[in-house]
């Protein structure tokens, strides 16, 4: 039987053994944390708690926030910032939205045992993705007992947590989380009084070399609203520290990051879309594979495992892998380094398969599709 609070206190405890690695590593290497809110005053210095402090570069790094509708009774919801902080698990939980945090949260409830309904305005989930992608993971979710409700979005939220949606039906729930987008955390940092541009969402403009409108200003991370991922915004920090102290210039590389969503299933993907592929390349050949894994056939369950391959027909270079089933991050951390060297798909095939593996698919999908 699950103990939610002990989850809690191990969650915490984790938290502060990295945090203190993180500081340690700081200042072990010389830096000086300084606690408190800063304010940029101009292109040298920051004002923290009243004092201020100059510096030959600043670098804004302050992440995103989560945003929340602005309907009737928006303040009894949750974003993913409360989401392991509750102090017990809702029987029935609402999750708003359609992207990677939403389907996450959606299966992580579902698997702590939470009647969950998932609820997206959109018609298929994980926009951005290959819609593939969106598209199976619902129907997969559902299968394992998600709720998935599209075109469908909440209009008002009354104090017992009564959800009355957009068409007009309504449902009663005991938490309600909003997981529908985030929004850059540049507000009352005095970046627009330095002279630095914001896009219209917040995020800080930048260079490939992650430099502001202000030279000696620069910004990483969320903040930037670029690819929102952890290890791009350390990718992108390496390549500023190159820059600025190395004598290296480095511009950072968005080209073929693999991404996955821990959903259940995993979801994971490299390189273009098939939408993406088709308006850069023009002609492409997609090849797929839909089956149940060789353990999933022998036992009762029903889950299937869906990969694609999308390549351009005129190099005949892979330019896109996906997957969804289980550990698919685990496979596509391998096959994007494939597709990062430009592989064709001839080299895919001249890969000898690792049987019995769902992985292998990879290196044996021979038939295009339509």
């Amino acid at each position: 039987m699950l103990d939610w609070a002990k989850l809690l206190a191990n969650k915490d405890r984790e938290i502060a053994r990295l945090n203190g690695v993180y500081e340690r590593g700081l200042v072990n290497a010389g830096a000086s944390v300084l606690r408190g809110r800063a304010v940029v005053l101009d292109p040298h210095s920051v004002s923290l708690d009243g004092k201020t402090h100059t510096a030959q570069h600043i670098l804004v790094a302050t992440g995103s926030w989560p945003q929340v509708p602005d309907i009737p009774g928006a303040e009894f919801a949750i974003t993913s910032n409360e989401a392991f902080h509750l102090e017990k698990l809702p029987a029935r939980a609402l999750v708003v939205g359609g992207g990677y945090i939403a389907v996450e949260f959606a299966s992580i409830f579902n698997g702590l045992g939470m009647k969950t309904t998932l609820a997206y305005r959109g018609a298929q989930l994980l926009r951005g993705f290959d819609s593939e992608l969106g598209a199976r993971l619902g129907d997969e979710m559902g299968r394992k007992g998600v709720s998935v409700l599209l075109k469908k979005n909440p209009s008002k939220i009354e104090k017992g947590l009564k959800v009355t949606f957009d068409d007009g039906s309504s449902g009663e729930f005991d938490l309600v989380m909003f997981a529908t987008g985030r929004k850059p955390n540049t507000a009352d940092l005095g970046l627009e009084t330095a002279g630095v541009k914001l896009a219209a969402d917040g995020a800080v403009v930048v260079d490939n070399y992650s430099k502001s409108s202000v030279d000696s200003i620069h910004a990483i991370g969320d903040v930037t609203n670029r690819l929102n991922l952890t290890p791009v915004a350390t990718s992108e920090g390496m390549a500023l520290a190159k820059t600025l102290f190395g004598g290296k210039p480095t511009p950072v590389d968005h080209e073929n990051v693999p991404t996955a969503v821990f959903a259940n299933p995993n979801l994971a993907t490299v390189g273009l879309s098939e939408e993406s592929a088709r308006k850069r390349f023009g002609d492409v050949d997609i090849y797929k594979a839909a089956f149940r894994s060789l353990k999933h056939t022998m036992g009762n369950s029903e889950e299937r495992i869906f990969m694609k391959l999308v390549v351009d027909a005129a190099s005949q270079r892979v330019v896109g892998a996906h997957m969804l089933g289980p550990d698919a991050g685990e496979v596509i951390q391998g096959v994007a380094i494939a597709v990062k060297l430009g592989a064709t798909k001839a080299q895919f095939d001249a890969t000898i398969g690792i049987h019995p593996t769902a992985a292998e698919e990879f290196v044996t999908m021979r038939e295009k599709t339509d």
